[in-house]
Parts: structure tokens; sequence; C-alpha cells
């Protein structure tokens, strides 16, 4: 499933369950109709739903700002809670580390992991913590449109240049 997919579905989902409460006790079926078309919906309805009822319990309804209140709800991991603070609140403690970014970096020589949270820890210093939400959708981008997976399009990348990647790939 591409974070594409997920950013199909999320409107209607949050026009039809715009809170924690409506969430929590949403029909389970519905959830999982509205979240069809996104992989594993059946896993992804219930975690839904138990993160809407959590968000109730502990939380008052409230979105949690920090990354181990977030962390700490079952189905949110580093890389949605470093969504969730960066656009809903501003935070760029973080940054989000996805398979476009995690590609493109590597492809880059900015890290030479693959685990998404020592990728993460090797771009925090190169990025200013005002730029990194925007890095995050701009690497995104790139990697969607250009520093593709299987056949990267170096001929006409604005990067080739400065990539180690573009000589080899």
């Amino acid at each position: 499933c591409t974070d594409a997919r997920v950013n199909q579905v999320t409107p209607a989902l949050f026009a039809r369950y715009p809170d924690a409460e409506a969430l929590a006790t949403a029909d389970p079926a519905e959830v999982e109709e509205a979240i069809r078309s996104v992989n594993y919906y059946r896993t992804k309805a219930r975690a839904l739903i138990g993160i809407g009822a959590a968000l109730q319990e502990r939380h008052g309804g409230a979105v949690p700002r920090s990354m181990e209140e977030l962390t700490a709800l079952s189905g949110v991991g580093r890389k949605t809670a470093n969504v969730v603070r960066g656009v809903a609140f501003g935070d760029a403690d973080g940054v989000v580390v996805d398979t476009h970014v995690k590609r493109v970096a590597k492809r880059l020589g900015l890290t030479a992991h693959t685990d998404p949270e020592r990728v993460e820890k090797d771009l925090l210093p190169l990025i200013p913590p005002a730029e990194r939400v925007v890095f995050t959708h701009r690497v995104i981008d790139h990697g969607r449109a250009i520093c593709l997976a299987r056949t990267p399009l170096c001929a006409v990348c604005e990067l080739a240049e400065l990539c180690p990647s573009a000589r080899v790939v």
C-alpha cells in the first residue's frame, strides 16, 4: 500500500469520523469499507478503532504531541508519529522515513543504512528543523517521479551530478 493510496482514503475517512469518539464507536465493517482500497484494510480498521478508543481513554480524545505517547498507541510507529508531529503540530524533531526517503537517501550517500530509525538518525543533522517537513515531501515526490526503485531516471535527475548512484544504477 502506498502513501498515495492512504492520502486518497483519509479525507473521506476523517470526514466520516471527525474525532476520536466517532472512530472509537465506529462499526468495524463501515471503517473497513471506507479504507478497503488500502492493503490490510481489516487489520488497519481494527487498529484505527483501537486508536480512537485509546485517544478517548488516555488523552481525553486529543491527539498527543510527544513521540512517546504517539508510539504507545497500538499501530502507530515512528513514521506515523513523525507525520502527525510535523503536520498537526509543526514539530520537526524527526524526519519521516518511508520507502522513498530511505531509497533516495541511500542512493545519494546520505546514509548507509536501511533501517528507518538509523536512516532518520543519519538525516537529522543534515536537515535544519525548519526544513524537515518540506524535505520529506520533496524527497518522497522525487522518489515517486524520478528516483524510482527499479529503474531510476538518472538521465533527467537534477541531482545526478551529486549522486554517487547515478553512475552505478
